[in-house]
């Protein structure tokens, strides 16, 4: 590998310098790259010949803009047979965010600085802490892809060092959400027992489930008769609905769990079960009309009219919100109707705010009409993936041990009395 100055004559006359480095790759290709400046070709030199030696160089001329990587990597989610969802978001991560700012940038371009360059950029068109955070493990997963096909030697996203800022995008991103806040984000305990007590017909196992289990909704969507275990008061959750009403596994081992129920849920799954919509068969009764099946543990324990998946825009709209409305749960539009009386609308408007209940009671003392569940017990409830997520979105419910009747108990076993 050799770095050597090149001069030459434009046709005008301008003397012309430049600095060129004539190298031979790991496949034995003659090849030649120049720059205006000699420190930046005895740069690339000294990077060049390592990577020749190790076998992992790729030039310019063999790689791709992240763009065309950005269809391989597409490619081989599909081909991986990841969930319709995750491809889709990849593809929005890739045409709404990653194209328009780097998609016409060679990948052998790709270097830390420019990864970090792009994240400022990200910044400053006015993505969410949490949509920065996203796009960059997705620009990391294509950049993966790439190398697996010998596209670029490094993946600059992982090689970016996450020590220094992991813990301050946390915080970043936290402070751009704000805690959680029972009566905002989390139903108080009075309101729920006002919604409780609002429930009735087909919403009401739903959202009794929802309440005291903490499912996700779409886990409820996809819940069968064969998971739900009356007897030993516990559901088991080993599949999702998602929004394309496609039955798969959870998206991580820690969903799969079972979650015992308390006897409301289960007195109210017994009723429910003799009456919830069963799927239609071929047979047809005297008037011509379609028949139900019979009751078969294959069949979902939440399912619509025709017995098939739940949609979970019926579910908010016709059940949740409705509800609360029903119960009070409102806050006041500003708006009047025709009448001149004051519009409301449902304080919680998804299905989360349920689940976020579900894990305040696990967290709060049996004093305050909790369970008091320690946060490893309330992470498996919840099916998060590591205590770390459980304690970033609720530690702050948790009982803190220094209130003034702890304190003041303490002392006493310290001092006597």
């Amino acid at each position: 590998m050799s770095v050597r100055k090149r001069a030459w004559a434009t046709s005008k006359g301008e003397q012309k310098t430049a600095w060129v480095v004539d190298y031979v790759d790991a496949k034995g290709v003659r090849r030649q790259k120049t720059f205006k400046l000699k420190k930046q070709a005895d740069a690339f030199a000294a990077t060049a010949s390592v990577e020749v030696r190790e076998g992992v160089h790729v030039a310019d001329s063999d790689s791709v803009t992240v763009n065309a990587a950005g269809k391989f990597w597409l490619a081989s989610s599909i081909s991986r047979g990841l969930e319709r969802s995750t491809v889709d978001q990849y593809r929005q991560h890739l045409d709404l965010h990653i194209a328009p700012l780097i998609g016409e940038i060679l990948l052998s371009k790709m270097t830390v600085p420019a990864v970090r360059a792009f994240e400022d950029r990200l910044r400053e068109t006015n993505r969410s802490p949490t949509m920065v955070r996203k796009v960059l493990v997705s620009l990391g997963s294509l950049l993966a892809d790439a190398q697996e096909r010998g596209l670029v030697v490094r993946n600059a996203v992982r090689e970016k060092s996450r020590a220094r800022t992991k813990g301050t995008e946390r915080r970043q991103e936290r402070r751009h959400k704000g805690k959680l806040k029972v009566g905002v984000d989390i139903p108080s305990p009075a309101e729920m027992k006002a919604v409780i007590g609002a429930l009735e017909g087909h919403w009401r196992p739903l959202l009794l489930t929802a309440i005291f289990t903490g499912m996700r909704a779409s886990e409820l969507r996809g819940l069968r008769w064969s998971d739900v275990n009356l007897d030993r008061r516990e559901l088991r959750v080993h599949r999702r609905a998602d929004r394309y009403n496609e039955i798969g596994k959870p998206k991580s081992e820690a969903g799969e769990r079972t979650i015992p129920a308390p006897p409301i849920v289960i007195n109210t799954l017994r009723e429910w079960k003799l009456s919830y919509p069963r799927p239609y068969s071929n047979e047809m009764d005297t008037n011509g009309n379609r028949q139900r099946e019979k009751p078969d543990d294959a069949h979902l324990v939440f399912p619509n009219g025709s017995g098939k998946i739940e949609s979970l825009a019926n579910i908010i709209n016709r059940g949740l919100i409705p509800v609360q409305i029903a119960a009070g749960v409102v806050d006041a539009t500003g708006e009047m109707d025709d009448q001149g009386k004051p519009l409301f609308r449902a304080r919680y408007t998804g299905m989360h705010a349920l689940r976020h209940f579900y894990a305040s009671w696990c967290i709060n003392r049996p004093a305050d009409g909790g369970l008091g569940l320690p946060p490893k017990v309330v992470q498996e409830r919840l099916g998060h993936s590591t205590i770390v997520m459980t304690m970033d979105v609720y530690g702050h419910l948790f009982p803190r041990g220094d209130d003034a009747d702890e304190l003041a108990a303490a002392e006493r076993s310290l001092l006597g009395d």
